[in-house]
């Protein structure tokens, strides 16, 4: 495995990444893949662990400990076809993927875990690079036809597994480009959008069929897609954002991160916005601590705010977690982001009370701290405090898939969170030859899980149509 002593001998190697001062004159990606040499040295430090737990803490279940040694022996086409067995697109969650697999490594018990982020990461480019990436078509077609709702990586993972069982593969997709949160959620600094243009390029070869500004149950009927295909897929994420019902909510100025992001998107793929929404020389409040609150902070340091300051409703996380209590899971400890590193206050445990403003737009945040006892939120006496407010942003998260439009035309059965009731062996719903899959199913999750539940999806959907079916789970 690797190197038997690799883990002994060599220290764990971050990627290289530009200097935040220079990598905020732009929009394009600041890390570097590890040179051939450097990713062979970091698979030698994959230990002989016996039960390799960084493959349970993998969503899609990568097969790490095969492909890290893959690298160490320099085998780096044999490590691709071992990593696309289990992911199509790791180019994605080379990149932004937290990587709870190296969370479960073995050596993370007591030493920094394996890299795995970062091999995946060279390995994946380097295929590309050498031209190994290539079009998987069908050798024959089965006859079926199947409608996919949804560009995001669920809906990708899921046409890219049908087309190569041989069905008609249809992809709706309400924005004007392929790639849901992907291409609209996702700033280009983290991952830039021709690591999906040329995706879908692959997928077109491979006899899947895209139709932009196909807003379904909107723009067409989803009856229309219920009658003309065999199977429906829908893989339309979780976008219903989470609000904050506060005074002073309706004002100018303040906007979910949703309204914020995508339009940066479209600026740096060369759309002009009329009236865009920036954070040029303005004082920006991001409320919510998670990723879409640090893309936020990320944006709004490349448009030039005077100052940032970041809001998160729960207390401050440890530094360090407790590895023997939580190891192999997930575990909640202080994490700083590129994007922090770039300029960002942050504080803990603070709850907005009201937005103020003159002539309908804002100008200040009234806040609080808040204690946790019993489990409840209890506001500290004697804490408000007021903050100069120019732009405010709310990055709380997402609900849920949005209701109304494709949901309520089809009248599928809900779960009780709102999402689209489905389990994870038939991901069938409560309509006849309707599949859900993605967040739309299993509500705000990560890019991993989706590209997991789309692949299983397609096996489920295969199964469906034919009575059996080859494709991996």
């Amino acid at each position: 495995m690797g190197k038997v002593t690799g883990f002994l001998e060599f220290e764990r190697l971050h990627e290289a990444a530009e200097q935040p001062q220079e990598r905020l004159k732009h929009w394009r990606e600041f890390v570097s893949p590890l040179t051939d040499k450097a990713a062979g040295t970091q698979g030698a430090r994959c230990m002989d662990c016996g039960t390799p737990f960084c493959m349970s803490g993998c969503p899609v279940n990568n097969i790490i400990p095969d492909w890290n040694d893959l690298v160490f022996k320099q085998n780096w086409q044999q490590a691709l076809d071992t990593l696309h067995s289990t992911n199509n697109f790791p180019e994605f969650t080379g990149r932004i993927c937290p990587a709870p697999c190296e969370s479960a490594c073995t050596l993370n018990i007591n030493n920094d875990p394996v890299g795995i982020k970062s091999i995946e990461h060279a390995i994946i480019d380097k295929g590309w690079e050498s031209g190994w990436v290539k079009p998987l078509p069908a050798a024959a077609k089965t006859g079926k036809r199947v409608a996919v709702i949804g560009s995001g990586p669920a809906g990708l993972a899921c046409a890219q597994q049908l087309a190569r069982a041989g069905h008609a593969v249809v992809v709706f997709e309400k924005s004007d480009r392929i790639g849901g949160l992907l291409r609209y959620g996702i700033p280009d600094f983290k991952m830039e959008k021709h690591l999906i243009d040329r995706r879908v390029e692959q997928m077109r070869a491979e006899g899947v069929e895209f139709r932009v500004s196909q807003h379904i149950g909107h723009t067409v009927p989803v009856q229309k897609l219920v009658d003309e295909f065999d199977a429906v897929v829908m893989a339309g994420g979780a976008e219903q954002p989470r609000d904050l019902p506060v005074p002073g909510r309706e004002l100018a100025g303040v906007h979910f991160a949703m309204d914020f992001l995508p339009q940066q998107n479209k600026i740096v793929a060369g759309d002009k916005i009329p009236g865009q929404l920036k954070a040029t020389g303005k004082h920006v409040i991001v409320i919510g601590g998670g990723d879409t609150g640090s893309d936020c902070v990320g944006t709004s340091n490349r448009h030039g705010a005077v100052s940032i300051t970041q809001f998160e409703l729960l207390p401050q996380p440890p530094a360090q977690e407790n590895k023997p209590m939580v190891w192999p899971y997930w575990p909640i400890k202080m994490r700083t982001s590129s994007s922090h590193e770039e300029g960002c206050k942050r504080d803990w445990a603070v709850a907005t009370k009201r937005f103020e403003g003159k002539d309908g737009k804002v100008e200040k945040l009234v806040a609080a701290r808040v204690e946790w006892k019993d489990g409840k939120m209890q506001e500290v006496p004697g804490s408000e405090f007021t903050m100069k407010a120019d732009l405010v942003l709310l990055a709380m998260g997402f609900v849920g898939p949005v209701a109304g439009g494709l949901l309520e035309q089809l009248g599928v059965a809900k779960d009780n969170r709102g999402n689209v009731q489905a389990d994870t062996e038939g991901y069938t719903t409560s309509i006849s030859k309707v599949f859900a899959a993605g967040d739309m199913r299993r509500g705000q999750s990560l890019v991993v899980w989706a590209i997991r539940e789309g692949r299983q999806c397609a096996r489920a959907v295969d199964e469906f149509l034919t009575g059996s079916s080859e494709l991996p789970r």
